[in-house]
C-alpha cells in the first residue's frame, strides 16, 4: 500500500474529509449553544379573530430559547396549535434575531353535541362560542361526513325557505333531521339515500303537506313510496 500513489491519495482524501466532517460537526454545535444570535422578537403575521395575543405570548413564554439557529420551532408550533382556536401554525426564522408566525384559527360551523366545535373542514375541536350554530351528533369520527352532509341538507332545505337546525347520525348510523321551522325528518341509512329521500320529499312538498292547514312537525321519509306524517295535537 505505501508505495502505491493511488491508493495513498484515496486514503489521504478519506482522512481529510472525516477531519471536515468533524471539524463542522463541531462548529454547528458550538453555533447552536452560543450566546450570539439570540431571538429577540416573535411576531405573528396573520390577523387573528379568535386567539388573543396574550394567548399566544402565554403558549409561547419559555419556549422561545437558545440562539437563531436553534430555537425550537417544531416545540413552538406544537404550543401555539393547542391553544384552542388555532387550526395550524407555521413558525419560520427571519435573519437575524427574529421568529415569524403564520396562524390558521378554526371557523366554526356547528357545535359537536355538548362540549365541542366542528370546523369548515369537518374537523372536532374544543373551544367556546356564543354564536348560534346548527348541532351535530353523531358517532365519534364521524364528524367530517356530518358535515359534508349537512352542506347539502342546507342546499335542499333552501328550497323550503328554511335550513337544519340540528344533524344527527344514529349509532346505527341512521340520519335525522330537524330544520327550523320545527320540522323533524327521518330520513334512514346510508347518506346518499338519506338526501334522495329529502330531495324527493321536497319536489312534492307544496302540492302535499305544503297543503294541510295544521302544522306538521314530524315526517318518515323512510318509505319507498311516500311518507309517514304526525301532526301536532289539538290543543282544547
Amino acid at each position: 500500500m505505501w508505495d502505491n500513489p493511488r491508493l495513498l491519495n484515496m486514503a489521504a482524501g478519506f482522512f481529510v474529509g472525516i477531519a471536515v466532517l468533524v471539524f463542522a460537526l463541531a462548529a454547528l454545535l458550538a453555533l447552536t449553544r452560543s450566546e450570539l444570535f439570540p431571538i429577540r422578537e416573535l411576531v405573528v403575521s396573520s390577523e387573528m379573530q379568535r386567539t388573543t395575543k396574550q394567548e399566544i405570548e402565554a403558549a409561547v413564554r419559555g419556549r422561545v430559547s437558545g440562539n437563531f439557529f436553534a430555537a425550537p420551532l417544531a416545540e413552538v408550533r406544537a404550543a401555539l396549535e393547542a391553544l384552542p382556536w388555532v387550526r395550524r401554525a407555521a413558525v419560520r426564522r427571519v435573519w437575524p434575531d427574529r421568529l415569524e408566525v403564520l396562524l390558521e384559527e378554526h371557523v366554526a360551523l356547528a357545535r359537536w353535541g355538548d362540549d365541542a366545535l366542528v370546523n369548515t373542514y369537518g374537523e372536532k375541536f374544543s373551544a367556546k362560542t356564543a354564536a348560534v350554530l346548527p348541532l351535530f351528533i353523531g358517532p365519534s369520527g364521524m364528524e367530517g361526513e356530518v358535515a359534508r352532509r349537512y352542506l347539502s341538507f342546507v342546499k335542499a332545505a333552501a328550497l323550503l325557505g328554511t335550513e337544519p337546525e340540528r344533524v344527527v347520525l344514529t349509532p346505527r348510523y341512521a340520519w335525522q333531521l330537524r330544520l327550523k321551522n320545527g320540522l323533524h325528518l327521518m330520513l334512514g341509512r346510508d347518506g346518499d339515500l338519506a338526501e334522495a329521500r329529502l330531495a324527493r320529499f321536497i319536489a312534492v312538498h307544496d302540492r302535499t303537506l305544503g297543503r294541510i292547514a295544521r302544522r306538521h312537525e314530524y315526517v318518515d321519509l323512510r318509505y319507498p313510496n311516500g311518507f309517514a306524517l304526525r301532526v301536532a295535537e289539538r290543543r282544547s
